[in-house]
């Protein structure tokens, strides 16, 4: 057998995965292969018998996650993140974010109005960009159907009316919404992707192996997209190498044996970190612990989505793509009900980002209501009149 049989570069690879915990990334930087030849490797040492996968009792065995400091992903080591002490400098020297002109900004933009021709484009691209959710302690198998259905056919009546990018539910939740889509599954593109909130949501009180095996068994169940809460105490607290750790972890749950991944949400809950200062710092933090999407906020606190807050990610991810050439997400969610407002965040996206974002990979709504005023809308364009709160369902 040679060094550079795929025997021996199984082993290698789970080496680094299981004892060094590396990311397939690094894994294939290391080795000189693509993410998805590593990712195959590693399924070849598992169903080879190079590897046997027990779960352990003793927390502090080998493969677990180390309890300081951080293990570096591959972005972060391209910008000279590789332990505690570069984290934090490279976080604490971060411009500050001037208020003023932020929110001045975000107010202009607000004022721009979309004209009659551009609207009903407007709402078919609001449609395209949400994520319908339901998110409530009462939900059941078959009001997920529900919700999957009006994902699927937002309007009965209007055939012309686009489906929205994805359905977000519980973990325990993932498997109905699946099984409803059928073939109509997808990433958000080809067809519709389902979205699980994971990590303890929406507290991210927890410890970090509960938040692994949550977001583990929505990927299982076949979840293609994880939003996981951040820990805001850690991060408010100064703990900034916790929450490096706990969005790299999830990141690597996140992957699947055949070397893809379930795409990563971080969500920051904005209205807890007090400062738009904290808000920078912490989507720059997420994009290098290994985010593709930042999101501003559960939806189960106040505030939730605000256009500046917004405006200030979309510069973030700007700037990421202006350093490295690689896009990053952008969801706002909660409390955005009417079309005006998620038009203006339409245009926050055009003008900051640049059209690109405009697009499921890359901006999602967070909504459950929005979608019924857009519909309402489009009806009021295509009659003339409005029609009353009983012409769409009550999700």
């Amino acid at each position: 057998m040679t060094e550079n049989s795929d025997s021996a570069l199984a082993l290698r690879a789970a080496r680094l995965y299981y004892d060094e915990g590396k990311t397939q990334d690094e894994i294939g930087e290391i080795l000189s292969i693509t993410r998805w030849k590593a990712g195959r490797l590693l399924a070849l040492a598992r169903e080879s018998g190079l590897v046997s996968i027990t779960i352990a009792n003793d927390a502090a065995s080998p493969a677990a996650a180390p309890s300081s400091g951080i293990i570096p992903t591959a972005r972060s080591r391209a910008h000279g993140v590789v332990d505690s002490a570069s984290l934090r400098a490279f976080v604490t020297a971060l411009p500050g974010v001037d208020a003023i002109g932020l929110e001045g900004r975000a107010a202009r933009i607000a004022t721009r109005s979309v004209k009659n021709e551009s609207k009903r484009e407007a709402l078919d691209t609001i449609i395209r960009l949400i994520d319908l959710t339901t998110l409530e302690g009462a939900d059941t198998p078959g009001k997920v159907r529900s919700l999957v259905q009006k994902a699927v056919v937002p309007d009965p009546a209007d055939p012309t009316a686009p489906r929205v990018a994805a359905v977000c539910v519980y973990p325990d939740m993932v498997e109905h919404a699946v099984a409803a889509l059928g073939d109509r599954a997808g990433d958000g593109l080809t067809g519709i992707g389902v979205a699980s909130v994971a990590t303890a949501f929406p507290s991210g009180r927890s410890i970090l192996e509960v938040k692994l095996a949550d977001t583990r068994y929505a990927v299982s169940k076949g979840a293609t997209e994880i939003d996981m809460v951040i820990d805001r105490g850690a991060f408010l607290a100064g703990d900034l190498d916790l929450v490096f750790r706990e969005i790299a972890a999830v990141r690597r749950a996140c992957e699947r044996p055949d070397g893809t991944h379930a795409h990563l949400k971080v969500i920051l809950e904005t209205g807890e970190l007090r400062t738009y200062d904290n808000i920078k710092r912490a989507s720059w933090l997420a994009i290098l612990a290994g985010a593709d999407f930042i999101k501003t906020s559960t939806g189960k606190v106040q505030p939730a989505a605000t256009l500046p807050t917004t405006v200030l990610m979309l510069e973030v991810v700007r700037d990421w793509f202006a350093l490295t050439g690689e896009r990053i997400g952008v969801k706002p969610a909660g409390g955005i009900r009417q079309s005006k407002d998620a038009i203006r965040y339409l245009v926050a996206v055009s003008e900051i980002a640049g059209d690109e974002w405009l697009h499921p990979y890359l901006f999602r709504f967070g909504a459950s209501s929005l979608l019924n005023d857009v519909l309402l809308q489009r009806q009021r364009m295509t009659s003339g009149h409005y029609s009353g709160a009983d012409y769409v369902t009550i999700d």
